[in-house]
């Protein structure tokens, strides 16, 4: 039988139909998928073994939850997947407010048309995907918004007096009823917004201008917040952290693959999009590296965090970036070059607070500085560390690289090089065939001309070569000859 032909309470109840709360639910259905074994949050990355499980026992012991972690750590999508552990449709009285239930009414609107018209009471049904609210909290909240108040217009409509509790028009948290509620950045909450949880939360008694009602709500309460530390706005007052059963700390993806996943799943559209934009495995781990380069940098606040919306935001500029250098040399098609990183630039700036010293450098300057140290970074998991080499008789063996450039005058990979072009330019150091082979045979041959493109940004790191930005490309020289030029 189809559950949405039931229209009446008494069709209803000779259905079977039996009232649970909002955490029943949400309990049972997570029960039942682990039994069969099936993904609970699908699309969350990384915290298989970490905050999921948590989050479960969270679930399984019907608590209120607060998710505490810095930006970009996925708190409300673990919030708005709670949604698909609720039942795909329950029964409220019709033209009811709160989503009232018809075997436990708590409204006095609910209440009274149950009484009218006992088993012909009209009953409507709410899709699951409409059983999720979300607020930010900020300063400006009130009560009114997020509780209610006294609403003159009704009253005047219905001629009604203030001393009438119709007159009340209820806000997000009552309608919510039933529902999963989240509140982000819950520490950006007024200390006596937060003091007005506190009944909601455990009693289930709601105060609104002067009217006590006894609305006992069954909602599913999900805060998030940033750590105290952090969060200089305000913080969460001690009585309401009491009345929420469990505090999961969240975190940043622990290895490069984990943040790569996440990238791809957030980018699969621009990548289809750009299908004709060709990106090398190492392109990936430079720009993921760029995150994890940042959240270790002196110039960059520790506390605040550095979100994964960075990756996401970065890879589309990147694309972006080499799709732009393509059609303005006559091209749609086109593989993604070191030198396109530059292009990034303006999606990290955004995306991260800088210290003091940070800010003496400039958001620019520090940006630039996080691509070639990723871009460094993922030179040497494949290329030995010169600065390594203690003794006098330790070969260099970058050297026959660095006197190939000796040798000549200027080489210039410029945007204005078609692939062709720019894959002969680079194929014409010979002895970077000779580096790979020895060190990293094992990069795909499509990758070849972006690695060695790559190992001569991070030789310039290693004070190896120079390098010059030009208008509409970059210039490597040895350091010798640079030097000379500079003179």
């Amino acid at each position: 039988m189809n559950i949405l032909n039931i229209k009446t309470f008494g069709a209803l109840k000779e259905a079977g139909y039996e009232y649970k709360t909002v955490k029943e639910e949400l309990r049972r259905n997570l029960l039942q998928k682990m039994m069969n074994k099936e993904t609970v949050f699908e699309g969350i990355h990384g915290y298989e073994y970490t905050v999921i499980p948590e989050l479960e026992r969270a679930i399984l012991s019907k608590h209120n939850i607060n998710l505490l972690g810095l930006r970009g750590q996925a708190k409300t999508r673990l919030a708005r997947k709670m949604v698909t552990l609720l039942d795909e449709y329950i029964p409220v009285v019709e033209g009811s407010e709160i989503n009232d239930d018809p075997l436990k009414p708590i409204s006095r609107y609910a209440k009274k048309l149950l009484e009218e018209k006992g088993d012909e009471t009209p009953i409507s049904w709410l899709h699951r995907d409409m059983r999720f609210s979300e607020k930010l909290a900020t300063p400006d909240v009130t009560i009114a918004d997020i509780i209610g108040d006294v609403d003159p217009i009704k009253a005047a409509n219905l001629k009604l007096s203030y001393a009438d509790d119709r007159v009340i028009h209820f806000g997000m948290i009552p309608r919510a009823n039933r529902c999963i509620f989240v509140i982000n950045e819950l520490p950006d909450l007024q200390a006596r917004i937060q003091v007005a949880l506190f009944n909601i939360l455990q009693e289930g008694d709601v105060q609104i201008r002067g009217f006590a009602l006894r609305l006992p709500l069954d909602i599913q309460f999900v805060f998030t917040a940033n750590p105290e530390d952090y969060t200089n706005r305000g913080s969460i007052v001690t009585p309401l952290k009491d009345r929420i059963g469990s505090q999961i700390l969240t975190h940043y993806p622990e290895t490069l693959e984990i943040a790569r996943a996440i990238t791809a799943q957030e980018t699969a559209e621009a990548a289809k999009e750009k299908s004709n934009i060709f990106v090398p495995e190492l392109a990936k781990d430079i720009l993921e590296q760029i995150s994890f380069v940042a959240r270790k940098s002196e110039f960059i606040d520790e506390k605040s965090g550095v979100s994964a919306r960075l990756s996401i935001t970065a890879f589309q500029n990147l694309l972006s970036t080499a799709e732009h250098r393509g059609l303005r040399n006559g091209t749609i098609k086109t593989n993604v070059r070191v030198s396109d990183f530059l292009g990034v630039v303006p999606a990290i700036t955004g995306k991260v607070e800088l210290v003091y010293e940070g800010e003496q450098e400039g958001a620019n300057e520090v940006a630039k500085q996080l691509v070639v140290d990723a871009i460094k970074t993922t030179f040497l998991e494949y290329f030995p560390n010169t600065q390594k080499l203690q003794k006098a008789d330790d070969d260099d063996p970058y050297q026959d690289v660095v006197n190939w450039f000796f040798e000549q005058s200027s080489f210039e990979l410029l945007d204005s090089l078609d692939d062709d072009e720019y894959n002969a330019q680079l194929n014409s150091i010979k002895p970077l065939d000779d580096l790979i082979t020895k060190y990293a045979q094992e990069i795909p041959e499509n990758d070849i001309p972006f690695l060695k493109e790559m190992i001569l940004w991070a030789l310039v790191e290693m004070k190896k070569l120079s390098k010059y930005n030009l208008t509409d490309g970059v210039r490597f020289k040895d350091v010798y000859g640079g030097y000379i030029s500079g003179l």
